[in-house]
Protein backbone atom coordinates (compact mmCIF):
# COMPACT_ATOMS: atom_id res chain seq x y z
CA UNK A 1 0.00 0.00 0.00
CA UNK A 2 1.29 3.51 -1.10
CA UNK A 3 2.13 5.54 2.16
CA UNK A 4 0.21 8.34 2.90
CA UNK A 5 2.06 11.85 2.54
CA UNK A 6 0.91 14.85 4.82
CA UNK A 7 2.30 18.48 4.29
CA UNK A 8 1.29 20.70 7.02
CA UNK A 9 2.36 24.29 5.90
CA UNK A 10 1.89 27.46 7.31
CA UNK A 11 3.42 31.05 8.52
CA UNK A 12 6.08 30.89 11.51
CA UNK A 13 4.65 30.88 14.80
CA UNK A 14 1.27 28.67 13.73
CA UNK A 15 1.74 26.18 15.80
CA UNK A 16 2.86 23.80 13.05
CA UNK A 17 5.18 21.80 15.08
CA UNK A 18 2.62 21.16 17.98
CA UNK A 19 -0.10 19.90 15.93
CA UNK A 20 2.16 17.27 13.88
CA UNK A 21 2.91 16.05 17.58
CA UNK A 22 -0.60 15.74 18.28
CA UNK A 23 -1.33 14.00 15.23
CA UNK A 24 1.68 11.82 15.35
CA UNK A 25 0.34 10.30 18.77
CA UNK A 26 -3.11 10.13 17.37
CA UNK A 27 -2.01 7.95 14.42
CA UNK A 28 -0.03 6.07 16.46
CA UNK A 29 -2.76 5.04 18.85
CA UNK A 30 -4.45 3.98 15.41
CA UNK A 31 -1.67 1.47 15.31
CA UNK A 32 -0.08 3.06 12.05
CA UNK A 33 3.45 3.75 11.86
CA UNK A 34 4.67 7.76 11.43
CA UNK A 35 7.63 9.60 10.42
CA UNK A 36 8.48 12.93 10.47
CA UNK A 37 10.09 15.13 8.32
CA UNK A 38 11.52 18.46 9.30
CA UNK A 39 12.81 21.62 6.91
CA UNK A 40 14.78 24.71 7.23
CA UNK A 41 17.06 26.63 5.68
CA UNK A 42 19.52 26.30 8.64
CA UNK A 43 20.34 23.54 10.65
CA UNK A 44 19.69 22.75 14.17
CA UNK A 45 16.37 22.56 14.36
CA UNK A 46 13.92 22.71 17.47
CA UNK A 47 11.04 21.42 15.85
CA UNK A 48 13.62 17.70 15.03
CA UNK A 49 14.37 17.73 18.72
CA UNK A 50 10.90 17.62 19.65
CA UNK A 51 10.14 14.95 17.71
CA UNK A 52 12.90 13.08 19.04
CA UNK A 53 11.91 13.73 22.46
CA UNK A 54 8.62 12.44 22.04
CA UNK A 55 10.11 9.29 20.62
CA UNK A 56 8.99 9.40 16.96
CA UNK A 57 11.44 8.67 13.81
CA UNK A 58 13.04 12.03 12.32
CA UNK A 59 14.39 12.84 9.60
CA UNK A 60 15.46 16.98 9.02
CA UNK A 61 16.36 18.48 5.42
CA UNK A 62 18.09 22.04 6.11
CA UNK A 63 19.85 23.56 3.85
CA UNK A 64 16.59 25.13 2.11
CA UNK A 65 13.00 24.65 1.73
CA UNK A 66 11.01 21.19 0.38
CA UNK A 67 10.50 23.12 -2.88
CA UNK A 68 14.58 23.71 -3.77
CA UNK A 69 15.34 20.16 -1.96
CA UNK A 70 12.78 17.77 -3.21
CA UNK A 71 15.47 15.05 -3.86
CA UNK A 72 16.52 15.29 -0.39
CA UNK A 73 12.54 14.90 0.44
CA UNK A 74 12.66 11.63 -1.05
CA UNK A 75 15.95 10.64 0.02
CA UNK A 76 14.47 11.50 3.35
CA UNK A 77 11.51 9.71 3.11
CA UNK A 78 13.21 6.37 1.58
CA UNK A 79 15.71 6.40 4.97
CA UNK A 80 12.35 6.39 7.26
CA UNK A 81 11.00 3.58 4.92
CA UNK A 82 14.06 1.76 5.01
CA UNK A 83 13.91 1.93 9.22
CA UNK A 84 10.46 1.67 9.69
CA UNK A 85 8.32 1.78 7.26
CA UNK A 86 6.12 4.72 8.07
CA UNK A 87 1.92 4.48 6.89
CA UNK A 88 1.97 8.07 7.08
CA UNK A 89 4.73 10.93 6.48
CA UNK A 90 4.14 14.11 8.27
CA UNK A 91 5.84 16.65 6.60
CA UNK A 92 6.59 20.29 7.89
CA UNK A 93 7.73 23.16 5.28
CA UNK A 94 9.84 25.89 6.02
CA UNK A 95 6.96 28.57 7.43
CA UNK A 96 8.18 31.34 5.14
CA UNK A 97 7.44 28.82 2.05
CA UNK A 98 4.84 29.17 -0.12
CA UNK A 99 3.72 27.37 -3.86
CA UNK A 100 4.02 23.87 -2.42
CA UNK A 101 1.51 22.48 -3.63
CA UNK A 102 3.07 23.28 -7.43
CA UNK A 103 6.44 22.62 -6.13
CA UNK A 104 6.26 19.43 -4.10
CA UNK A 105 2.69 18.00 -4.22
CA UNK A 106 2.17 17.41 -7.10
CA UNK A 107 5.56 16.47 -8.59
CA UNK A 108 5.52 14.18 -5.81
CA UNK A 109 2.02 12.61 -7.12
CA UNK A 110 2.98 12.48 -10.31
CA UNK A 111 6.66 11.36 -9.96
CA UNK A 112 5.95 9.06 -7.20
CA UNK A 113 2.30 8.16 -7.46
CA UNK A 114 2.70 4.20 -6.87
CA UNK A 115 4.23 5.17 -3.70
CA UNK A 116 2.49 7.93 -1.90
CA UNK A 117 -0.78 9.47 -1.56
CA UNK A 118 -0.75 12.95 -1.23
CA UNK A 119 -3.31 14.67 1.06
CA UNK A 120 -4.55 18.35 -0.03
CA UNK A 121 -1.90 20.93 1.44
CA UNK A 122 -2.91 21.99 4.78
CA UNK A 123 -2.14 25.89 6.01
CA UNK A 124 -2.12 26.58 9.85
CA UNK A 125 -2.44 30.19 10.90
CA UNK A 126 -2.01 31.87 14.59
CA UNK A 127 -5.53 33.42 15.14
CA UNK A 128 -3.87 36.79 16.19
CA UNK A 129 -1.43 37.14 13.64
CA UNK A 130 -4.30 36.22 10.69
CA UNK A 131 -6.34 39.04 12.69
CA UNK A 132 -3.41 41.70 11.96
CA UNK A 133 -3.01 40.57 8.30
CA UNK A 134 -6.40 40.69 7.79
CA UNK A 135 -7.01 43.80 8.72
CA UNK A 136 -9.31 43.00 11.73
CA UNK A 137 -7.01 42.87 14.39
CA UNK A 138 -4.58 45.53 16.19
CA UNK A 139 -0.83 45.14 16.72
CA UNK A 140 2.51 45.07 14.82
CA UNK A 141 2.22 44.09 10.83
CA UNK A 142 4.69 42.93 8.70
CA UNK A 143 6.10 44.44 5.45
CA UNK A 144 3.78 44.41 2.27
CA UNK A 145 6.27 41.84 0.78
CA UNK A 146 6.11 39.33 3.87
CA UNK A 147 2.33 39.99 4.21
CA UNK A 148 2.64 38.97 0.52
CA UNK A 149 3.80 35.10 0.95
CA UNK A 150 1.42 34.77 4.20
CA UNK A 151 -1.29 35.72 2.20
CA UNK A 152 0.02 33.19 -0.93
CA UNK A 153 0.27 30.35 1.58
CA UNK A 154 -3.87 30.58 2.53
CA UNK A 155 -4.39 31.06 -1.04
CA UNK A 156 -3.20 27.63 -2.23
CA UNK A 157 -4.26 25.95 0.58
CA UNK A 158 -6.93 23.70 0.47
CA UNK A 159 -7.60 22.96 3.95
CA UNK A 160 -7.29 26.20 6.11
CA UNK A 161 -7.25 25.52 10.25
CA UNK A 162 -7.56 28.30 12.69
CA UNK A 163 -5.14 26.87 15.58
CA UNK A 164 -4.95 28.47 19.05
CA UNK A 165 -8.74 28.79 19.11
CA UNK A 166 -8.74 29.55 22.88
CA UNK A 167 -7.32 32.54 22.21
CA UNK A 168 -10.17 34.15 20.85
CA UNK A 169 -13.40 34.76 22.37
CA UNK A 170 -16.98 33.73 20.34
CA UNK A 171 -17.49 36.66 18.53
CA UNK A 172 -13.79 37.36 17.43
CA UNK A 173 -13.66 33.87 16.32
CA UNK A 174 -16.96 34.21 14.28
CA UNK A 175 -15.47 37.40 12.57
CA UNK A 176 -12.15 35.54 11.83
CA UNK A 177 -13.86 32.70 10.26
CA UNK A 178 -15.63 34.75 7.79
CA UNK A 179 -12.90 37.31 6.81
CA UNK A 180 -11.27 33.79 6.30
CA UNK A 181 -14.17 32.27 4.14
CA UNK A 182 -14.74 35.56 2.10
CA UNK A 183 -11.12 36.23 0.95
CA UNK A 184 -10.27 32.52 0.47
CA UNK A 185 -13.73 30.71 -0.98
CA UNK A 186 -12.02 27.36 -1.86
CA UNK A 187 -10.57 26.31 1.19
CA UNK A 188 -12.54 24.24 3.91
CA UNK A 189 -12.21 26.23 7.39
CA UNK A 190 -11.46 24.31 10.45
CA UNK A 191 -10.82 25.37 14.04
CA UNK A 192 -8.87 23.73 16.62
CA UNK A 193 -6.36 23.93 19.73
CA UNK A 194 -3.51 21.96 18.98
CA UNK A 195 -2.34 22.26 22.20
CA UNK A 196 -5.41 21.45 24.25
CA UNK A 197 -6.57 19.15 21.32
CA UNK A 198 -10.32 20.30 20.76
CA UNK A 199 -11.71 20.33 17.43
CA UNK A 200 -8.06 18.26 15.98
CA UNK A 201 -10.21 15.02 15.08
CA UNK A 202 -12.12 16.69 12.10
CA UNK A 203 -9.31 17.23 10.61
CA UNK A 204 -7.44 14.27 11.51
CA UNK A 205 -9.93 12.40 9.58
CA UNK A 206 -10.28 14.49 6.65
CA UNK A 207 -6.70 14.52 6.16
CA UNK A 208 -6.00 11.07 6.26
CA UNK A 209 -9.29 10.27 4.20
CA UNK A 210 -8.51 13.14 1.08
CA UNK A 211 -6.60 13.78 -1.93
CA UNK A 212 -5.16 16.84 -2.91
CA UNK A 213 -7.04 18.53 -6.04
CA UNK A 214 -4.82 18.21 -8.95
CA UNK A 215 -6.34 20.98 -10.51
CA UNK A 216 -5.43 23.72 -8.36
CA UNK A 217 -2.80 26.38 -9.47
CA UNK A 218 -1.45 29.00 -7.65
CA UNK A 219 -0.46 32.45 -9.40
CA UNK A 220 2.52 33.61 -7.92
CA UNK A 221 5.39 36.57 -8.22
CA UNK A 222 8.36 35.32 -7.62
CA UNK A 223 10.00 38.03 -7.37
CA UNK A 224 8.01 39.15 -4.85
CA UNK A 225 8.07 36.33 -3.25
CA UNK A 226 12.14 36.24 -2.88
CA UNK A 227 12.22 39.84 -1.64
CA UNK A 228 9.54 38.84 1.14
CA UNK A 229 11.59 36.10 1.89
CA UNK A 230 14.72 38.09 1.72
CA UNK A 231 13.59 40.82 4.48
CA UNK A 232 13.28 37.77 7.02
CA UNK A 233 16.72 37.64 9.83
CA UNK A 234 17.45 34.10 10.16
CA UNK A 235 19.42 32.39 13.41
CA UNK A 236 19.89 29.13 14.66
CA UNK A 237 22.40 27.98 17.20
CA UNK A 238 23.47 25.45 19.74
CA UNK A 239 24.79 26.11 23.10
CA UNK A 240 26.57 24.01 25.32
CA UNK A 241 25.70 24.90 29.03
CA UNK A 242 27.29 23.62 32.36
CA UNK A 243 27.39 24.63 36.40
CA UNK A 244 30.43 25.17 37.73
CA UNK A 245 30.99 24.51 41.51
CA UNK A 246 29.18 27.78 42.76
CA UNK A 247 26.24 26.84 40.97
CA UNK A 248 26.26 23.28 40.86
CA UNK A 249 22.23 23.00 39.37
CA UNK A 250 20.10 25.14 37.57
CA UNK A 251 16.50 25.26 36.38
CA UNK A 252 16.06 24.81 33.06
CA UNK A 253 12.22 26.38 32.56
CA UNK A 254 13.32 29.12 34.23
CA UNK A 255 16.44 29.83 32.17
CA UNK A 256 14.72 29.50 28.93
CA UNK A 257 11.87 32.23 30.14
CA UNK A 258 14.35 34.37 30.87
CA UNK A 259 15.96 34.14 27.51
CA UNK A 260 13.74 34.57 25.59
CA UNK A 261 12.10 37.60 27.49
CA UNK A 262 15.89 39.37 26.79
CA UNK A 263 15.70 38.37 23.65
CA UNK A 264 12.14 39.92 22.83
CA UNK A 265 13.34 43.23 25.06
CA UNK A 266 16.69 43.59 22.70
CA UNK A 267 14.86 42.85 19.72
CA UNK A 268 11.98 45.57 20.19
CA UNK A 269 14.24 48.17 21.12
CA UNK A 270 15.25 47.74 17.72
CA UNK A 271 11.92 47.62 16.02
CA UNK A 272 12.01 44.21 15.22
CA UNK A 273 9.19 42.21 14.35
CA UNK A 274 9.60 38.21 15.29
CA UNK A 275 8.00 35.88 13.35
CA UNK A 276 9.11 32.78 15.84
CA UNK A 277 11.28 32.57 18.80
CA UNK A 278 11.90 28.79 19.73
CA UNK A 279 14.50 26.89 22.52
CA UNK A 280 15.06 23.63 23.60
CA UNK A 281 17.02 22.53 26.22
CA UNK A 282 17.78 19.10 27.65
CA UNK A 283 20.68 17.45 29.78
CA UNK A 284 23.60 16.54 28.02
CA UNK A 285 23.28 12.68 26.80
CA UNK A 286 19.02 12.67 26.86
CA UNK A 287 17.48 13.64 23.97
CA UNK A 288 14.30 12.46 25.94
CA UNK A 289 14.14 14.64 28.62
CA UNK A 290 13.56 18.79 26.94
CA UNK A 291 12.23 22.03 28.31
CA UNK A 292 10.73 23.98 25.36
CA UNK A 293 9.29 27.40 24.94
CA UNK A 294 7.92 29.37 21.76
CA UNK A 295 7.38 33.10 21.34
CA UNK A 296 5.55 33.83 17.94
CA UNK A 297 5.30 38.02 18.13
CA UNK A 298 6.82 40.55 19.49
CA UNK A 299 3.59 41.59 21.64
CA UNK A 300 3.14 38.26 23.12
CA UNK A 301 4.88 36.64 26.13
CA UNK A 302 7.28 33.39 25.85
CA UNK A 303 5.01 30.40 26.38
CA UNK A 304 6.33 26.91 27.83
CA UNK A 305 5.69 23.83 26.04
CA UNK A 306 7.77 21.40 27.64
CA UNK A 307 9.07 21.35 31.02
CA UNK A 308 12.22 19.89 33.08
CA UNK A 309 11.08 18.92 36.61
CA UNK A 310 13.68 18.68 38.30
CA UNK A 311 17.05 20.82 37.86
CA UNK A 312 20.01 20.36 35.62
CA UNK A 313 23.81 20.19 36.02
CA UNK A 314 24.52 20.91 32.41
CA UNK A 315 22.41 21.46 28.78
CA UNK A 316 22.44 21.49 25.36
CA UNK A 317 20.61 24.75 24.14
CA UNK A 318 18.67 25.01 20.44
CA UNK A 319 17.57 28.74 19.46
CA UNK A 320 15.95 29.29 16.04
CA UNK A 321 14.90 32.33 15.56
CA UNK A 322 13.21 34.32 12.70
CA UNK A 323 12.23 38.29 12.89
CA UNK A 324 11.81 41.03 10.23
CA UNK A 325 15.53 42.32 10.93
CA UNK A 326 18.79 42.33 9.85
CA UNK A 327 20.38 38.84 10.10
CA UNK A 328 23.93 40.95 12.20
CA UNK A 329 21.25 42.94 14.37
CA UNK A 330 19.64 39.10 15.35
CA UNK A 331 22.89 37.85 16.23
CA UNK A 332 23.86 40.90 18.74
CA UNK A 333 20.38 40.31 20.11
CA UNK A 334 20.87 37.09 20.76
CA UNK A 335 24.44 36.72 21.38
CA UNK A 336 23.60 40.01 24.05
CA UNK A 337 20.59 38.12 25.53
CA UNK A 338 22.63 34.04 25.95
CA UNK A 339 25.27 35.53 27.65
CA UNK A 340 23.64 38.00 30.10
CA UNK A 341 21.56 35.83 31.21
CA UNK A 342 23.30 32.27 31.36
CA UNK A 343 26.81 33.82 32.42
CA UNK A 344 25.66 37.19 34.19
CA UNK A 345 22.52 36.37 35.63
CA UNK A 346 22.37 32.76 36.12
CA UNK A 347 26.69 32.32 36.60
CA UNK A 348 26.68 29.18 34.31
CA UNK A 349 29.15 29.05 31.76
CA UNK A 350 28.51 28.66 27.83
CA UNK A 351 30.11 27.35 24.91
CA UNK A 352 28.48 28.74 21.61
CA UNK A 353 28.86 24.88 19.74
CA UNK A 354 27.26 26.27 16.32
CA UNK A 355 25.54 29.52 14.96
CA UNK A 356 24.19 30.21 11.84
CA UNK A 357 22.51 33.82 10.97
CA UNK A 358 21.47 34.49 7.25
CA UNK A 359 18.52 35.75 4.90
CA UNK A 360 17.04 33.19 2.57
CA UNK A 361 17.65 33.24 -0.50
CA UNK A 362 15.53 33.65 -3.69
CA UNK A 363 13.65 30.23 -4.07
CA UNK A 364 14.75 27.71 -6.79
CA UNK A 365 12.15 24.92 -6.96
CA UNK A 366 13.70 21.60 -8.45
CA UNK A 367 10.09 21.10 -10.31
CA UNK A 368 6.89 23.44 -10.53
CA UNK A 369 3.75 22.15 -12.60
CA UNK A 370 1.13 24.48 -13.15
CA UNK A 371 -1.54 24.12 -15.91
CA UNK A 372 0.40 24.91 -18.62
CA UNK A 373 2.68 22.47 -17.92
Amino acid sequence: MPSRYIMIGGFLGAGKTTLIQRFAAHIDMCDQKVGLITNDQGAGLVDSAIGRSNRFPVEEISGGCFCCRFNSLIDAAVSLTEDTRPDVFLAEPVGSCTDLVATVSLPLQQIYGDEYTVAPLSVLVDPIRAGQILGIGDGKKFSDNVTYIYQKQLEEAEFIVVNKLDLLDEAAQVELREALQAKFPEAKIFELSAREGAGCEDWFEAVLASEINTSRFLDIDYERYGEGEALLGWLNATVEIEADREVEEFDANDLLTRIAGAIRTSLEKVGAEVAHLKMTLNPIGDEYELAAINLVRGDSNPELSHKIYEEIEDGILLLNIRAEVDPDTLESSAKEALKWEIEGESGLSMKVVHLEHFRPGKPEPTHRITAET
